[in-house]
């Protein structure tokens, strides 16, 4: 792993996987009906404003900066990436803002922005209901579109994506959280002396906790939940080494339902809650 310079003061790495906000066609059934994309909704506003404070919270709490967001191309990915982004480069730290629209000033150089398809939604009937989803198994996103949903200057352009193509309709369960472990990885592994958020699905949050948080199984996993992880670094010449993986529990589990039995891991959620 090459890097130029550390951006991390501890020597440790820190990483956050987290969930999107609440989805409109939770609240609102009759949603679907009439929506152009069925299978990618939006957040409604209560979903807006709970993202917009989580990361409130975790600027608040966690006493080091996020140098990089990732993203997940769904809709309500984007909308709640857009919040915390808001919420983590806002100028002045404003305690009573609500959302994005209380920021009247935001400092750009704070962190950077990117797209990842391999965060994406688990792609399967299990996740999206089967007469929802395109009906040639196609999801159609167009990056250049969705990096307009963040402010000029701080999208990446040069990132590479771990997953250059959405997987296939129908992956298997097993293979989808093989695909969120190996992005979060190859995200650390790429930017090692940098601090990460990863906005996802909460199959991916609860894969994530479960995997780095050994004998474990993840029964719920909330609107804007997250797991939080670090390890440690060290530069040795001109090349960085690595630690192990550590779930970090001091700021509690952040929205995360577990047991430490170490039975069978079920998908958290199914259908029109993922």
């Amino acid at each position: 792993m090459e890097s130029p310079k550390s951006n991390v003061d501890d020597g440790y790495q820190n990483i956050f996987v987290m969930r999107h906000g609440d989805r409109i066609d939770n609240f609102e059934p009759l949603w679907v009906s009439t929506a152009e994309r069925p299978w990618d909704p939006p957040l409604v506003q209560d979903g807006m404003i709970r993202a917009f404070r989580t990361g409130q919270r975790i600027r608040s709490q966690i006493g080091f900066p996020i140098h990089r967001v990732f993203v997940s191309p769904f809709l309500r990915c984007l909308q709640t990436a857009s919040e915390v982004v808001a919420a983590l480069s806002a100028v002045n730290v404003d305690p009573n803002a609500m959302s994005s629209k209380d920021v009247p000033s935001i400092d750009k150089s704070k962190l950077k922005v990117s797209i990842e398809l391999g965060l994406c939604e688990m792609l399967n009937s299990v996740a999206i209901r089967r007469e929802l989803a395109p009906k040639d198994g196609k999801f159609d996103f167009t990056v250049s579109d969705i990096e307009t949903m963040f402010p000029e200057g701080m999208v990446d352009h040069n990132v590479d994506m771990v997953y250059k193509e959405l997987p296939k309709w129908e992956e298997s369960v097993e293979g989808c959280r093989d695909r969120y472990v190996k992005v979060v990885k190859a995200l650390a592994d790429k930017y090692p002396e940098e601090n990460l958020l990863l906005v996802t699905h909460g199959e991916g949050v609860g894969t994530t906790f479960s995997t780095f948080y050994k004998d474990t199984t993840v029964y719920e996993v909330d609107y804007c939940a997250y797991v939080e992880m670090r390890r440690q670094v060290s530069s040795e010449d001109g090349s960085v080494k690595a630690g192990d993986y550590e779930v970090v529990l001091s700021h509690g589990q952040a929205g995360i339902r577990f047991s430490h039995d170490p039975v069978s891991y079920e998908p958290v959620i199914s259908h029109s809650p993922v």
